[in-house]
Order: structure tokens, then sequence, then C-alpha cells
């Protein structure tokens, strides 16, 4: 964690519960340094203002910039997708004009015609053997067919997950990254929501989140610990309650959010969606070892220590003509 984001929680925490918005926030800040230090007398006229307006050059600059990436990287998604749409348009469009240009009866020469005529005759005599033999390929497909279904055998009943790697269930939606759970609770009532009457409770193992005389809409225990000292909960839109949830092993996809929902299918989430340029280093490296394991698994191929191993073993065997492997077991 940053230096900068040490305080996110308790920040967040304070702007839930300014309901006047950003204008009340600053007023709660501005208000402490007035009342419990000289910020504003302790420097010299003008001190305090000048200090202000340094920070927020900085950030502002920061934040402009950021915004300025992000309208490039949205200017070259378009530019790729607009390219790709147009490659495509120009694709049919030569199909089309070549099936146009293409005669549609074409005139045989008698050499053709004779050449066409006993490939009819072969594909007819070869007609009762392909279909004596097609009772056995079709044996062959379906054990083929029940093989892969074994496999997958513990994956069956699971839910695909959704966009953002986890599950929308009736009454809430939650997404994930390596690191990282979204809980986004919707409250379909006619008033707006305030921090007042929201009952959310973060624990280690477990959550609850109620509306004050309302039944809980979670009240379960985790799958797996998480970090309550990241974990915070906020109001959106003044009608949906987003919790934030910071897993502790950030090495493994939850399966579900509570142990009460049906499970997803972690062999089909999205890498792409969790973030791995965010992670440093050495983290990014054992977590795409991770996912290339599982991938592997999936397949029914060996991991990337099992291959170590093997190619270990395989020099050993090439180095080594005189002995005998045959009779021998490895683990």
């Amino acid at each position: 964690m940053s230096q900068d984001e040490r305080f996110d929680g308790m920040l967040m925490a304070m702007a839930q519960q300014c309901e006047g918005g950003i204008h009340e926030m600053l007023d709660v800040i501005f208000s402490f340094l007035e009342r419990k230090t000289d910020f504003y007398v302790g420097g010299g006229d003008k001190a305090a203002e000048k200090i202000i307006m340094e920070k927020f050059q900085t950030y502002n600059k920061i934040a402009m910039k950021k915004k300025k990436e992000q309208d490039v990287e949205k200017k070259r998604i378009e530019a790729e997708r607009k390219k790709k749409v147009e490659e495509k348009r120009k694709k049919e469009e030569e199909e089309r004009r070549n099936a146009e240009e293409e005669p549609k009866i074409k005139e045989l020469t008698d050499e053709e015609a004779e050449k066409l005529q006993a490939e009819l005759d072969q594909k007819k005599e070869g007609g009762q053997q392909t279909t004596e033999s097609t009772p056995a390929a079709k044996a062959e497909e379906k054990e083929k067919s029940g093989s892969d279904e074994e496999e997958d055998e513990e994956d069956k009943g699971k839910m695909k997950p959704n966009s953002g790697n986890g599950a929308d269930m009736p009454n809430y939606r939650w997404s994930q990254t390596l690191g990282e759970i979204e809980l986004k609770i919707p409250f379909n009532v006619t008033f707006p929501v305030k921090s007042k009457d929201v009952i959310c409770e973060i624990k280690k193992h477990s959550l609850k989140v109620s509306l004050k005389g309302h039944p809980p809409i979670i009240d379960d225990k985790f799958p797996h610990e998480i970090k309550m000292e990241e974990s915070f909960w906020t109001i959106e839109d003044r009608k949906i309650v987003m919790v934030h949830l910071e897993k502790v092993n950030q090495m493994e996809w939850w399966d579900r959010i509570v142990a009460s929902d049906p499970p997803i299918n972690t062999k089909k989430v999205n890498p792409e969606n969790s973030k791995l340029s965010d992670l440093d280093g050495e983290t990014r490296s054992m977590v795409e070892k991770m996912m290339y394991d599982q991938r592997q698994k999936a397949m029914g191929l060996p991991t990337s220590d099992e291959q170590k191993k093997e190619d270990v073993l395989k020099k050993f065997m090439e180095q080594h003509p005189e002995m005998d492997f045959s009779k021998a077991k490895f683990c």
C-alpha cells in the first residue's frame, strides 16, 4: 500500500457520513484545521492559502494527466474497433463480389466429365464401407465425449462467472480481482438511503448487510478470510450499498462471496479483469504461474513444476543411456 492510500479507509468512512457531498467534507477538514491547529495563522500572511494552492496544483496536474491518458487510450481502442469493422466490411464485400463474378454453371470438357464420373462411382462403391464403419466411429466419439464429461464432472452445475469474475445474484452483484472483491447491493425503496439507515457489519470471517427494520440481504460467513482494516462500505446514488473487501490470500479466486451462495466455475474466470499489471513483479510472476498451472490441470496436462521434473529426468536419461528406466516409478 502506498503512502497516499494509508488513510483511504478513514477518509472513505468520513465521506459516507457527509451527506452534503464534497462541500460538507471540505467544511469538516477546514473546520478541523481551524479548531485544532494554527494552520491559518501560524505561518504568516497568506501562508495557508499558498500551501493549499500548491497542493491543489500538484494533484490537479496528476488528475488532468490521468484523464488525458484515459482519453488517448479510449481513442486508440475506438480506432482499432473501427479499423476491424472496416476490414470485416471490405472482406465481406470482396467475397460477395467474387461470388457474383463466378459463373453459376460451368461447362465441363469431356476429360473433366469422365474424371468427375469416376470420382462419383468411387464414392458410391465406398459408401457401404463408410456406413459399416460409422457405428464404430460413433462409439469412439461417445467414448471421447464421456472422457471429457468425467474431466469436468466436478464443475457440473457451477455458475459461469459474470464479466467481473463474480456472480449476479437475485439481490446483489459481486465481482473480484485476485486481491479484492466489490459487492453492490441495490435497495428497492422509495426514499434516499443514508448511512444511518444501513446496518453493515464487516468481520474477518462474515458479513451482514441490511436496512434498519428490514430482513438482512446478506448475513453469512465468507469462504475465506478478509482484511478488516482495509475493507469498508459506501453508499452510491443514495440507493446502492457498495462493500469493498480486501482478500488475505491474494493468489486465489473465490468461487462464492458467502457460504450459502451457489459456486461459480473459477476455471472460467477472465485473468484480464484481474489487473495483473497492478501487481509487483514477483507477485505477478507467481500469479501467472498459478493461472498457467490451473489451465494445465483443467486440460489434463502437466503443471510447470511437473514439466521441469520431466525435463530433468529426460536429460538424465539421455546422459545415461546404459541405465534401464523401464521399470522405474517416479513421484
